[in-house]
């Protein structure tokens, strides 16, 4: 199974750009029914064109849980197709704006043929890896993303550049996939199992400690269903919502 860094990424990239081909959901990995795709709220999704609400990416509904507000400045990682980015604009309303941030040239295609079917005027889409992100300091209000930080070789980055680009005060939610324990290593060997979220989970302890390093607090990493953590089984992948908050 692929374990070095540049070879994940170019696993990753090839099976994302992939899916950017075809249309339809490409949700998280069926080896397990604790990891399925997340549902929105149907007065959320009539905001944009029915197919760009159809085609799915992520595990959970972080734009919801964030609580956006309007006039925010919000940071997608992972921005795929763009629905994501599409729901936090409306919410954010013209005086906000949406960045969303992707690794895929097909993706990035696909998410700005998107953007100007929805009329989406606040959002914008740039090239590069969550783990070095092209984006200022201090410059975001909200960074959201949507079953894609477990994607990343290495977590460390990630987070040490969601801290940086959040404003003091600013906010993190994200739905991703965690486990209970330790995965189960017949999951993590099957084919495609870092591209399809599973192998690159982390345990949702190891998640919040690597966010407080980082300085962020009031980190939660919480099943999406709203399950008590205990009730689901050892070893197996789940989706989790994942806040925290930069210190003001």
């Amino acid at each position: 199974m692929t374990t070095t860094p540049d070879a994940v990424h170019q696993d990753v990239e090839r099976y994302y750009a992939a899916h950017a081909r075809n249309a339809g959901s490409a949700c998280c990995d069926k080896s397990s029914d604790e990891a399925c795709c997340g549902t929105y709220p149907v007065e959320l999704l009539e905001s944009v064109p029915a197919d760009i609400a159809s085609f799915s990416l992520g595990c959970a509904n972080p734009i919801t849980a964030a609580g956006l507000k309007p006039g925010e400045a919000v940071l997608d990682l992972g921005s795929g197709g763009g629905l994501d980015c599409f729901l936090a604009a409306r919410e954010v309303g013209p005086g906000g704006r949406v960045i969303g941030i992707d690794m895929t040239d097909a993706m990035l295609e696909r998410a700005e043929a998107n953007r100007l079917r929805a009329g989406a005027q606040n959002v914008e889409f740039r090239m590069g890896l969550i783990e070095a992100l092209p984006v200022a300091d201090g410059s975001v209000d909200v960074v959201v993303s949507n079953c894609v930080i477990n994607l990343a070789p290495d977590k460390a980055p990630v987070f040490r550049e969601i801290a940086r680009v959040l404003r003091p005060g600013g906010r993190l939610c994200v739905g991703d996939i965690v486990t209970r324990g330790s995965l189960r290593e017949d999951l993590r060997q099957q084919a495609d199992s870092w591209a399809a979220c599973i192998a690159g989970a982390l345990t949702a302890e190891a998640y919040a400690a690597g966010l407080t390093a980082v300085g962020l607090g009031g980190v939660e990493v919480r099943p999406a269903d709203g399950r008590n953590p205990d009730e689901i089984p050892e070893g197996i992948p789940y989706s989790a919502l994942i806040t925290a908050r930069r210190p003001a």
